[in-house]
Formats: structure tokens, sequence, C-alpha cells
């Protein structure tokens, strides 16, 4: 390792300590507290915790200075975004808001979009959130059809997102909408900002069996600009299958992984179980997985920070440390037995019913942030030619 490179890993430790020693502080503690004390229909918004972590700059490190960043790298987010969620920080939000639509805007959005929306986000002072998903059209963006027809110098946006999350909270949404019609529905979608309170936005609650509640929002003639539209027209599409690949890191799937191991440790050992032949074998297997998710994760994170990103390793990542969620949460309720299934709303539930909400949440992780079947198909097909 060259002195340079030496200089510059001892300077991500320090942070990463300066981080870590935040999160560990009263101040966060208290925040999270509140947060764990929340009933199970209560979900957590726009936390002080990230205005706390945004008046550091620490909310978006990587972005310029210009717009309430550092002006670091995508390592220093990415150590953010790790200990954020080893300490239990809940981080939709934070991921909607930075990791996907900030970037969309810093990559692909006008200065004045930049420049209006980014100091706020990484203030945590405003949030964003995504509306791609549609009734119909699910992991095939490309069947999309919300539409927005022309009018005078700009749109009208109208159609049907569904299954997102957070927007009741957000102030403005990153929408695809299809703008022209043609025989390759992957050509004329264009990605719009929303003002989510604009009249002609409807948002109700879609049930589902997590605590944080998915949405289902109609958009029914919303007046759009030129000002509004994020990168070019009908090139939607392309800017999407770009971007989003750098939103998988597996960074943030490792560490809610990692820690839902450590807790399930914790209660093997209090409730005497550690040293049982018939799990402590399985924690240990699971353990070495993580490392290697953890592993795994960071190349990806040297990729982006060496501009040489790789949507294999980026699909690999993702793919293999969300797939550790669901038997780290099987072998930990199996180690709770009976009480594993008290809920938040139980005052007697172990740890405050974090494995049971976990268990609830366990199928996302399969889905958030692309499928893990959509994951293997980008690897089946862009690293080993099998399709």
């Amino acid at each position: 390792m060259t002195s340079t490179a030496l200089s510059a890993a001892l300077d991500r430790d320090t942070f990463r300590e300066e981080v870590r020693r935040f999160l560990r502080g009263p101040e966060a503690r208290r925040t999270l507290a509140a947060v764990a004390s929340h009933r199970p229909d209560e979900e957590p918004a726009r936390l002080d915790l990230y205005r706390m972590l945004g008046e550091r700059g620490w909310l978006a490190p990587n972005w310029p200075v210009a717009y309430g960043g550092l002006g670091l790298g995508v390592t220093e987010a990415a150590v953010v975004t790790e200990e954020m969620t080893l300490a239990g920080v809940p981080d939709d939000v934070h991921v909607l808001s930075i990791d996907i639509v900030g970037m969309f805007l810093l990559k692909a959005g006008s200065e004045e979009q930049r420049r209006r929306h980014l100091p706020a986000l990484a203030r945590g002072e405003r949030t964003a959130s995504v509306l791609f998903t549609e009734p119909e059209a699910g992991s095939d963006l490309a069947a999309l059809r919300t539409r927005a027809e022309p009018d005078g110098d700009g749109w009208r946006l109208y159609g049907t997102k569904v299954f997102n999350m957070k927007t009741q909270f957000a102030d403005f949404s990153l929408v695809a909408a299809r703008t022209s019609e043609g025989a390759v529905g992957m050509h004329g979608i264009t990605l719009f900002l929303l003002p989510v309170k604009s009249p002609g936005v409807h948002i109700e609650p879609v049930p589902s069996i997590q605590n944080d509640r998915f949405n289902l929002v109609v958009i029914d003639g919303v007046r759009l600009t030129a000002a509004d539209v994020v990168g070019t027209v009908d090139e939607g599409w392309w800017q999407l299958d770009e971007l989003l690949q750098l939103e998988r890191t597996g960074i943030d799937f490792h560490g809610k992984a990692r820690r839902l191991l450590d807790l399930v440790v914790r209660r093997a050992a209090e409730t005497g179980r550690l040293t049982d032949p018939a799990y402590c074998l399985r924690l240990v297997e699971l353990d070495a997985r993580l490392r290697a998710a953890r592993c795994l994760a960071w190349d990806t994170v040297r990729n982006l920070a060496a501009d040489r990103p790789d949507p294999v390793t980026s699909a690999m990542s993702k793919w293999y440390a969300s797939e550790q969620i669901r038997p780290v949460l099987d072998v930990g309720m199996e180690i709770e037995g009976a009480g594993g299934v008290l809920s938040a709303w139980d005052g007697e539930a172990p740890d405050a019913g974090l494995l049971e909400a976990n268990y609830r949440l366990g199928p996302a992780h399969r889905l958030a942030s692309g499928t893990s079947e959509i994951m293997l198909y980008l690897i089946a097909t862009n690293g080993l030619g099998l399709l």
C-alpha cells in the first residue's frame, strides 16, 4: 500500500470512528429510543437524527459542499450507510432521498434542480420518494403506463403507482412516466419531479404485513413543466438502467443482516443455546457468510470509488447479502421459541419485538433495490452469458 493509500485508509477509519461514536452517543440513542417506542402502526418519517447527521454533512458526505455534502467520496457515503444500519437507524427515507433521488439529481439533474432540492435533502429538512412501480408493471418498468400528455410548454401526468414507501411524508417524488409510444417499450419514458402535495395527487395506504406502510398513489392531471424533467425527454429508461446499478452495493443489506445476527447470537447466549450443537454451527456458518457478503459489498464500493462500476458485481452483492437475512431470521426464531412471535404491541416481547418485526419484513429484502430473480438474471446474462 502506498503512503497516499495508507493515509486515505487512516482518514476513512477516523471518519468511521467519528460517525460510530455519534450514533452510539446520547443524542442519537435518545432519538432511536423514541423511534423504538412507536406503536407498530406509527411509522417514523423525517427523523431528528437525519437533521443531526445533516448538520455534520454526514447525511450525504459524497455530495459537493455547495449541495450540502462534504465533497468526499462514495467510500465515506458507504461508511455512513453501514454504520447507520448497524446502529438500527431506519433507512428508508435516507435511501430514497439521498441514495436514489439525490443521486439522480446529481448525475442527471439540471443545476437549478440541484440547487433547489439537494441542500435541503442533505440537511434532512426535506425528503423525497420514488414512484416507479405500477399495478401492472413491477420489475418490468418498460411496461409502465403512467403517461405525460403534452400541455402547452409542459405536460399533464396521469397514472397510478403502487408499493412505494414514505410518499405520504415526502415533499416531492421522482416519477417515471411515458412521454411517447413506440414499438420498443424501453423508449419514450421520462423522469419527472412531482410535488407530492399538488392538487391531483391522491395517496392511500396499501395493506401489508410490515410495520411501515406501502402506498397507492393516483396522479390525475398534475401539470409539470420543462423545469420538472430530470435528464432528457424519452431517455428515462437508460438513466434508470445506468443509475440504479449504483444503488446496489449490498452495504445496507449486509448491515441489516449483521445487526440481526448479532441480536440472535446475544439471545442464544442469554438463553443457554449458544453452545447447543443444533445452533452453534449454523450461527458460525451465518457469520462466515456475512463476512463474505461484507467483502463483496466493499468490492462493489471500491469499484464505484475507482469509477469502474460493475453491474454484475453489484447484482451479486445485492443478491448474496439480501439472501442471508432469511436464514438469520429462521434460526433466530428457533432460538427464541414462542417469545419470538411477540410483537412490539406486547410489553414482554424480547428486544421490543425486533425479531418479530423483521420476520414480517423479511420477504421485502428480496424485493427492494431489485428482486433476487432480477439480480440472478443480470448475473446470468451480463456475467455468465447464459441467456
